[in-house]
């Protein structure tokens, strides 16, 4: 009796040893995500190394931190005016297929961006143009992408676990992405970095094609578009938690978020480096978040994160401060694993938490407007970072949005009471967290 008591108790004990060690990976027994993950991981680490050779392209041709800025607001602005527009269309069609499109047309974009920078064609007016029609992408792509992760992960409690893997898939791929345009730009020229990312689309589209959706996930809607964008901002302006997120969300995405514009500056100018320093720096902060991103995978449940929103946001904020004072290349690449550490632990909580939050009907709107907040915010961002390293110089510009960062962190930080109270019911109803005794009294005596 003793010995299978023991024998019981090993393999339970061994059971829930492996289950502790593959919570992590949940998400990746559904096949649709690991179509997405395999996809993903090759196209990402093209697409940074477009974000790159991009930002080094206009700083060679220009050598204008204005510059800088305005081509990435023109990238950007796009996004942040057709997003709640785009929000609608999501939640009217079939998100892969949108999916689809928008992945083959920003394929169109890098290799029409290769073919002009290999030519030696490529001036400041045609990376404007194709900057803003990137962003015309985007503006579907990001809602699309985020709503169909649901139709992707079919339980909905391996969500959290789904976002927090494709987190860390995005800078693994930040931090390879960046090191190879790097090598890539000092040995030839922006222009093969354009061709890779061109070609690793091509993972994507045919990762997307070979999901298998349920027709009953994709709803038709019946009411009118005006309809249904009053809805969507009805929701996200009354629901104070989301509401609240998205306002700091959008602070830290205005002010904090551009400092990736201003790399060309910090690696030509503060640090007397070259395009392998610029690749240094962006990997750094990839590293950082990278980290981040895997902390959020061990994570069981989405319990907890909601203080780690503004403790996200403060870490940001003051590693760019500190960021600022560095005239150093290994403290600067010590502050920017900081840096991206608090950028990528509040991204993801922020979007974890909306997610779980937000009921399937209205997932697409939401989700525009946590694209609006995120991509929408910082086209003016880098417009005024650009500007006022133009004026003032990169740091003292890093230092003043970094303590804008550390102001909205406070403020969120005074909420966050009530935004606990306000996210409970839901939690309970969702099996989050227990039902308070009280209100099961409550309940019974009703019944």
């Amino acid at each position: 009796m003793n010995d299978t008591s023991t024998r019981e108790k090993t393999e339970k004990d061994s059971a829930a040893g492996q289950r502790d060690f593959s919570h992590a990976w949940r998400a990746l027994r559904h096949r649709n995500f690991r179509l997405f993950f395999g996809g993903q991981s090759i196209s990402l680490i093209g697409t940074w190394m477009t974000r790159v050779a991009t930002a080094w392209l206009v700083y060679r041709l220009t050598k204008s931190s204005l510059m800088l800025g305005t081509v990435s607001f023109v990238g950007q602005i796009p996004t942040f005016l057709l997003a709640p527009f785009a929000g609608v269309l999501v939640d009217r069609l079939d998100r892969r297929m949108v999916l689809v499109w928008t992945q083959a047309l920003a394929m169109l974009q890098s290799l029409l961006l290769a073919w002009l920078t290999l030519t030696h064609r490529v001036t400041i007016p045609e990376v404007l143009v194709l900057s803003a029609f990137q962003g015309m992408i985007n503006a579907f792509d990001m809602p699309g992408r985020q709503s169909f992760m649901v139709q992707m992960v079919e339980d909905r409690a391996d969500l959290s676990n789904a976002i927090a893997i494709n987190s860390s898939m995005v800078n693994l791929a930040r931090l390879i992405g960046p090191s190879l345009a790097g090598l890539v730009i000092a040995a030839s020229n922006e222009g093969w970095c354009f061709l890779v990312d061109g070609v690793s689309y091509i993972a994507v589209i045919l990762s997307l094609l070979l999901m298998r959706v349920h027709v009953a996930e994709v709803k038709r809607a019946t009411t009118s578009m005006v309809q249904q964008l009053r809805e969507g901002w009805d929701y996200v302006s009354t629901f104070v938690p989301i509401r609240t997120i998205l306002l700091l969300f959008a602070l830290v995405s205005l002010m904090g978020m551009p400092y990736m514009v201003l790399m060309p500056i910090f690696a030509a100018q503060v640090l007397h480096g070259g395009a392998h320093t610029l690749g240094f720096l962006m990997a750094a902060a990839g590293v950082g978040a990278l980290v981040s991103a895997l902390s959020l995978v061990l994570r069981k449940s989405v319990r907890g994160l909601l203080k780690m929103i503004p403790i996200a946001a403060g870490v940001f904020g003051a590693g760019l401060m500190l960021f600022g004072m560095s005239h150093v290349l290994w403290l600067s690449l010590v502050l920017l694993l900081a840096v991206g550490f608090g950028m990528m632990q509040g991204l993801t909580a922020s979007n974890t938490i909306i997610q779980t939050l937000v009921p399937e009907d209205k997932r697409g709107r939401v989700m525009s407007y946590y694209t609006a907040a995120f991509v929408g915010m910082a086209p003016f961002g880098s417009l005024l970072a650009g500007s006022l390293a133009h004026w003032i110089g990169a740091p003292r510009t890093v230092m003043l949005t970094g303590s804008c960062c550390i102001a909205g962190a406070a403020w969120f930080w005074s909420k966050i009471q009530s935004l606990r109270v306000a996210m409970r019911p839901i939690y309970e109803q969702l099996g989050i967290v227990a039902v308070r005794p009280n209100k099961l009294v409550e309940e019974q005596a009703g019944n």
